[in-house]
């Protein structure tokens, strides 16, 4: 069972009607010398300049996504400056300076995630909608495995400017309903998603 937190941000799993995701991806620019971690499972939006960057906002009614939101980086490829060799990571090394930096980001908003919550989410809070339990930041995630160490909320509410809608729960022999750090499925909320949003960037 999940009782003990060991959050992973937002890991992939299926499509809203429950087709397997067959691991498509978008590459994008990352900017040469951007200077934060971005980890495998952190979500990252399009900034101003056309590059992506990580969101550092919480995604609920206070503290709202930017309109730039267009997934979750999963990975990136850039040529090294030290080896001069083209090298594929699970992280963006912060201030990295690369001309040819990309990151690979799940970018379909029909995709379902999985994500663990700070606490117990309980079955009533199926339908209901959280957001991040504390904002992504270059040191949310482990620079040796290069892995997200994000958690969602376990308090809901029905606010439709909150990030993320709960869709299910995982129910695995480790994990199910109620757990003290609950697995959680989850999708970008209507109107969050730069795909599903009529704002520009």
């Amino acid at each position: 069972m999940a009782t003990t937190a060991t959050p992973y941000g937002l890991k992939a799993v299926n499509h809203i009607g429950g087709t397997p995701y067959a691991g498509s991806t978008r590459l994008l620019p990352i900017a040469s010398g951007y200077a934060t971690n971005i980890f495998n499972g952190s979500v990252v939006a399009i900034v101003a300049a056309g590059t992506v960057e990580i969101v550092t906002d919480l995604g609920n009614n206070a503290d709202a996504f930017p309109a730039g939101v267009v997934g979750v980086f999963v990975g990136c490829t850039y040529t090294d400056p030290n080896l001069g060799t083209v090298v594929f990571r699970n992280n963006w090394p912060t201030g990295t300076v690369a001309s040819d930096a990309q990151a690979y980001i799940v970018d379909d908003p029909d995709v379902i995630f999985m994500a663990q919550a700070d606490g117990a989410v309980t079955q009533a809070d199926l339908g209901q909608n959280t957001n991040f339990a504390a904002v992504q930041s270059t040191t949310t995630g482990d620079t040796t495995n290069g892995n997200s160490s994000s958690a969602v909320s376990s308090t809901t509410a029905t606010t439709a400017t909150i990030a993320f809608r709960i869709v299910d729960f995982v129910d695995s022999p480790t994990s199910t309903v109620g757990d003290a750090f609950t697995d959680l499925l989850i999708k970008f909320n209507a109107g969050i998603h730069s795909y599903d949003n009529a704002t520009g960037i």
